[in-house]
């Protein structure tokens, strides 16, 4: 299967597959050993490449627990193996952090302009970060925006595309979304996740962000081997009645085999959009 330039996959979704993580997040070790926090996983890193276009897949997401280390020969080794299998590293996922968190943003913002030079490294083209994990109010937003828009500068200076996510406390609901974007401006990119909201007027508050999204993650809920269609359905049609043209990264979590759950995520989603192209 020729892989479509409208779906990419997470590491993520590969997390059992994978097995191993390292912990060198903000308070841990930039060379942290490999640990099989999910077991002995079936493949390494650098395999990851060829068994995504062995699935059909040219597009990835990277975790960066999933990355060992930032030393630039082996972050050029890593870019060089997804190159060769033709397969293009979307996003480098900067997984943690809290930069309106005043005990430790600094410290947590230095580590994230680390992870950002290692995207441009891997040649990823967007940087994920997270916009904040404390509850919404004046000054926890105005953190965010100050500190978002010098982590854009960082970005923009190393070729990489800065995104933030609907995702924990401070940007719960639409409107601190809108303030967030708003406030930064258009260096910071958006990226719509399916999965992280679940009120009443889910279907309708996604389809408000994805109209400012780039970027989503689709995860669809799984009763056993069966995908939820109706709830998965009205996500993609939220995004796609809000105009939204970027790929879908698929996000599998739940039991069983994720190249199967994988494909039933993809054949689902390619049944329900229309043929835009990704540039």
């Amino acid at each position: 299967m020729n892989p479509h330039p409208r779906i990419a996959v997470s590491s993520w979704s590969l997390h059992h597959k994978l097995g191993y993580s390292h912990a060198n997040g903000p308070s841990g070790r930039e060379d942290a050993p490999a640990m099989p926090t999910w077991g002995q996983g079936q493949l390494k890193l650098m395999e990851l490449p060829a068994a995504l276009r062995a699935h059909g897949y040219g597009r990835v997401e990277l975790c960066h627990f999933h990355i060992g280390s930032l030393d630039p020969a082996y972050l050029e080794d890593v870019r060089s193996a997804f190159a060769d299998q033709g397969v293009v590293i979307q996003t480098l996922l900067i997984d943690d952090g809290d930069i309106t968190l005043p005990q430790s943003r600094a410290r947590d913002m230095a580590w994230m302009n680390r992870w950002i030079g290692a995207a441009a490294r891997l040649g990823a083209i967007h940087a994920r970060v997270i916009a904040g994990k404390q509850k919404p109010s004046v000054e926890t937003l105005a953190q965010s925006i100050a500190r978002l828009k010098l982590l854009c500068n960082t970005a923009a200076t190393q070729g990489v595309k800065l995104v933030t996510e609907n995702w924990f406390d401070l940007t719960a609901t639409p409107k601190e979304v809108h303030q967030i974007l708003d406030g930064v401006g258009p260096e910071l990119g958006f990226l719509a996740d399916t999965g992280n909201w679940g009120s009443a007027t889910k279907y309708s508050d996604l389809k408000s962000i994805f109209a400012r999204a780039q970027l989503c993650h689709a995860k669809a809920h799984f009763n056993g081997y069966t995908l939820d269609e109706v709830d998965f359905g009205k996500c993609i049609q939220a995004a796609e009645t809000a105009g939204y043209q970027g790929p879908y990264t698929l996000i599998f979590a739940d039991e069983g085999d994720e190249w199967q759950g994988l494909a039933k995520e993809r054949d689902f989603v390619l049944s329900q959009i229309k043929n835009h192209i990704v540039a």
